[in-house]
């Protein structure tokens, strides 16, 4: 049997299906198998690039092929498709994965290291915090706008309300007894939520603060503590994007594009790639937008004047692609980065 070189794999939680290629793109292999099967089958094979689609568990399963001595490579599902021949299968998609990966404009991701994915796990679990104290504030405001009561949006203001509530012991604000119980408990459930992203932002700063990237790219304008360790997560190993310009459209920051026939039509941004690292980005931006007025530096006067000439969205949106830029630069060079020039750690 001929050696396979590219071996694609469509993994899922227990069946797995294997598309293996030799040197002359010929289909060799051709296997499914149970989830407790496939290390032990890797383990058998001789050293081979192993491609799989960037999803839930790919990040596990390419660190422990690399330790089986194989190249481990995750492709975004996005190329993949094209290449899906027929009805969609696991059968179809293992050959799919082989067919992109074996294009040479092919770009693939980085892969986590147990380290980053610690990060990433941390920023998981702070958002979707994030999320339950947004949806139980809207909830409670929305409970209260039916007995009349309306509360201002804002997280300050229902808290400062709620607060209220709970120290009315004779009940001035003229509620209802089961209302008032509820409020007494969405403000104790509030303030166990903040406790708990406020013990996440306590891990995410002991990461920065002994991170010499992080530290880097903390002294960003615009970049702080949640930035600057998301972006570690992606700039491990910056030299998988090509320059600046590549990782700004990695994360979605450049202009779409429609162009035909010679004429060029650029629209809004393209919103690729990780939405969370650019929200960041982009209200980062805002930030410096914000102040940028106070200052006299170059950066500053540049901002001003773009402000002008595009409006506060566009150049928020314009900063965040510069930073992203800077950060690629800071993790490739080891730098930090100072306001008029950049200074070698």
């Amino acid at each position: 049997m001929k050696k396979v070189t590219l071996l694609g794999i469509d993994i899922a939680k227990e069946i797995f299906q294997l598309h293996g290629v030799d040197s002359l793109g010929k289909a060799i292999l051709k296997k499914k198998l149970k989830r407790s099967e496939l290390l032990k089958f890797i383990a058998q094979m001789e050293p081979c690039v192993i491609v799989m689609e960037a999803c839930g568990g790919s990040h596990y399963w390419a660190r422990e092929f690399k330790k089986l001595g194989h190249d481990a490579k995750l492709i975004s599902p996005q190329y993949v498709k094209p290449f899906v021949r027929g009805n969609k299968n696991d059968r179809n998609d293992a050959e799919a994965i082989v067919e992109a990966a074996s294009r040479p404009r092919t770009r693939f991701v980085s892969i986590n290291t147990e380290a980053e994915q610690d990060v990433r796990s941390v920023h998981r679990v702070r958002s979707r915090l994030i999320r339950d104290r947004t949806s139980l504030v809207n909830e409670t405001r929305g409970c209260l706008y039916e007995y009349g009561v309306f509360k201002v949006k804002g997280i300050t203001k229902i808290e400062k309300f709620l607060a209220e509530v709970n120290g009315d012991h004779e009940n001035k604000l003229k509620l209802t007894s089961m209302v008032r119980e509820l409020c007494i408990e969405a403000y104790e459930e509030y303030k166990e939520i903040n406790k708990r992203i406020e013990k996440c932002d306590r891990k995410l700063e002991a990461i920065a603060n002994t991170n010499v990237i992080c530290q880097n790219l903390m002294t960003i304008p615009g970049v702080g503590i949640l930035g600057a360790t998301i972006l570690f997560t992606v700039l491990g190993d910056p030299t998988i994007f090509e320059n600046g310009r590549h990782f700004a459209a990695y994360l979605g920051l450049v202009p779409k594009q429609n162009s035909s026939g010679g004429k060029e039509k650029l629209y809004g941004i393209s919103k690729r790639g990780d939405s969370y690292i650019r929200s960041l980005l982009i209200h980062g931006g805002r930030s410096v937008v914000r102040y940028a007025p106070k200052k006299s530096d170059d950066r500053s006067q540049w901002i001003c004047k773009l402000h002008d000439r595009a409006g506060y969205n566009r150049t928020a949106v314009a900063v965040a692609n510069k930073n992203a830029r800077v950060a690629w630069a800071l993790a490739v060079n080891v730098m930090e980065y100072k306001a008029d020039y950049v200074k070698a750690a």
